[in-house]
């Protein structure tokens, strides 16, 4: 994907604007941006899967809800 830079907005211009190739507007983080970037120029940027870190995450979750499960002693709650 092709953006891009068409200013710098917010508080001390730490807010990129960055255009689309179909003239959508992404609103960026300027730190996240490569260093020295600015106005005017185009970025390339290419997003990608991460099945393996999906599936870490996924894991650690379910590891986190075995251990829940282990303290539940289940019934309704009484307040």
């Amino acid at each position: 994907m092709r953006l891009s830079i068409d200013r710098f907005e917010g508080d001390r211009k730490k807010i990129a604007v960055l255009v689309t190739e179909d003239g959508r507007t992404i609103l960026w983080p300027r730190d996240l941006l490569p260093r020295g970037a600015k106005a005017g120029e185009v970025l390339s940027i290419t997003l990608e899967r991460d099945l393996e870190a999906t599936a870490d995450v996924a894991r650690a979750a379910s590891a986190v809800r075995e251990k829940l499960d282990r303290r539940d002693p289940g019934g309704d709650i009484r307040l």
